[in-house]
């Protein structure tokens, strides 16, 4: 269901089962994925791609090129920088600034946001299982909480981690990002 009042261009491709809210904007070239709810006053620039399932809380901004992953939640009064990437699963907080790219099953949040760990709630809700939590969980402390550099946090993560689906998708959106990631701020364990 589209809003009435939001304002959305011929040369988007809208999914299935998709709820525009109102004033909210979605610009040409913009692909809007199965079942996403974009609230009220939301605006989605040109060349952006959501996946499935993508919550977008009241006034969340994307600008150009940015792409978010499947069952990824935006809050509200977010503002994405162009091309950067958000990965499936991962909870970005409201009223953050996004200027890199959000790994896949992580909380990010802040102005200049910066990682809070794994998005555990919402993964337990969506039926991952205590082992692929354990393993996501191990792979996120060895890259984010150990003071490696990030080469050599991935090349022990991948060592040590068992390289399950989602330990291999969370380490190759890492190696894969064109805009630098996300990390965990100073003094947080």
């Amino acid at each position: 269901m589209i809003h009435p009042t939001a304002i959305v261009s011929t040369k988007a491709e809208i999914g299935a089962n998709v709820s525009i809210g109102p004033y909210s904007v979605i610009a040409d070239y913009v692909y809007i994925g199965e079942e996403n709810f974009i609230m009220a006053y939301c605006h989605i620039a040109h060349d952006c791609k959501t996946g499935r399932k993508v919550i977008m809380a009241n006034a969340a901004t994307l600008a150009g090129h940015i792409t978010i992953g499947n069952y990824a939640t935006i809050g509200g009064i977010v503002a994405i920088h162009q091309f950067v990437r958000v990965g499936d699963y991962a909870f970005v907080g409201g009223a953050s600034a996004v200027v890199k790219d959000v790994p896949p099953y992580v909380i990010a949040a802040g102005d200049r946001a910066s990682l809070h760990g794994l998005n555990a709630v919402g993964l337990k809700r969506q039926g991952f299982t205590p082992a692929t939590l354990s393993a996501l969980k191990k792979a996120y402390r060895i890259i984010f909480r150990i003071g490696l550099t990030l080469n050599e946090a991935i090349e022990r993560a991948q060592a040590e981690v068992e390289q399950i689906h989602e330990v291999t998708e969370f380490i190759n959106f890492i190696k894969s990002s064109q805009r630098g990631v996300t990390r965990s701020g100073k003094n947080r364990d």
